[in-house]
C-alpha cells in the first residue's frame, strides 16, 4: 500500500448550497460556491474532493443531489458525498447523480449491516465510513450526529468492525483536531493503520505543509484531507504536492 501515491483531499461542507467551515465542529462560516470551488481544487491538482451535506434536511438533500450534478458535469477527478446516508436509496440517488463514492456515519453506528449491504450492492470502493471521535477520559470514543452526540463505540473496534464489513476506506476525523491548525491526530492514525489494511484517510488539523508530511511519514494515513487551509488560501495544492515531493513523499504532481 505504501508504493500508491498519497492523496491530497480538499472537503467541501456544504450548508443550504454553500460551503462552510468551522471548528471542533461548529462556529461555521462561509466559504463559497461549492461547485466553483471543486472545479478549482480539481484543476489545482487535487486528488479527490469530498462533499458532506452537514444539515442533510429533506429540504437539504435536494439542494445538495442538483449540487453533486453541477459537480459531476464540472470536475474530472473522482469525489464523495455523504450527509444523511441512511439506506440503499440514498447510496443510489447520490451514485446516480454523478458521486464515485459515498460516505457513511451515523447511519452506519446504528445499523452497521448497512456496509454489507452497500459493498454487497456496489463494491467495497463505493463505501466510504467516516468516524468521527474524541479522546474521553480513558479512551477515543465514536460520535454520531455532526459530532453532536457520542456512542459507547471505541474507535479501534469500531474500525475494525467497519474493515471486516467490506468498507473500501475509512475517513478518521479527529474531533479535537478539527480547524484548530495544529496538525493530525498522528498517533491515532498511525494505531489505526496497524489495525485495519484498508486505506486511511486523515481529518482534522491541518494547519501547514509540515502537518501533511507528518500525516504521511508518522500518521501512515493514505491521504490527507482538510477544508479551511485550502478555502481561505493559506496552502495551495500544486505549492504543497511540491513540498511533499520534496520531503520524497510519493505524491501525483
Amino acid at each position: 500500500m505504501n508504493a500508491l501515491a498519497k492523496r491530497i483531499i480538499p472537503c467541501l461542507d456544504v450548508k443550504d448550497g454553500k460551503t462552510v467551515k468551522g471548528t471542533n465542529f461548529v462556529n461555521l462560516r462561509n466559504a463559497g460556491d461549492p461547485v466553483e470551488l471543486g472545479k478549482a481544487y480539481s484543476d489545482a491538482g487535487a486528488d479527490e474532493l469530498v462533499f458532506l451535506d452537514i444539515t442533510a434536511s429533506l429540504e437539504g438533500r435536494k439542494t445538495f443531489t442538483n449540487m453533486v450534478e453541477r459537480v459531476a458535469k464540472e470536475i474530472n477527478i473522482p469525489f464523495t458525498v455523504g450527509g444523511g446516508v441512511n439506506e440503499l436509496a440514498d447510496v443510489d440517488r447520490l451514485l446516480q447523480a454523478g458521486a464515485d463514492k459515498v460516505s457513511i456515519n451515523s447511519a452506519v453506528l446504528c445499523q452497521p449491516d448497512l456496509i454489507n449491504q452497500i459493498t454487497n450492492h456496489y463494491g467495497s470502493q463505493v463505501c466510504v465510513c467516516a468516524i468521527d471521535a474524541r479522546y474521553d477520559k480513558d479512551d477515543w470514543y465514536c460520535y454520531i450526529r455532526g459530532g453532536r452526540e457520542k456512542t459507547g463505540r471505541k474507535l479501534f473496534e469500531w474500525a475494525k468492525e467497519v474493515a471486516d464489513r467490506g468498507a473500501g476506506e475509512i475517513l478518521f476525523t479527529s474531533m479535537d483536531h478539527d480547524g484548530i491548525k495544529q496538525g493530525f491526530a498522528n498517533e491515532v492514525l498511525a494505531q489505526l493503520s496497524e489495525i485495519v489494511s484498508i486505506p486511511i484517510i486523515a481529518s482534522g488539523g491541518a494547519g501547514k505543509e509540515e502537518h501533511f508530511k507528518d500525516v504521511f511519514l508518522q500518521g501512515k494515513a493514505d491521504a490527507a484531507l482538510a477544508a479551511s487551509v485550502f478555502h481561505f488560501g493559506e496552502l495551495t495544492i500544486p505549492h504543497l504536492k511540491q513540498y511533499l515531493k520534496k520531503e520524497s513523499i510519493n505524491v501525483r504532481i
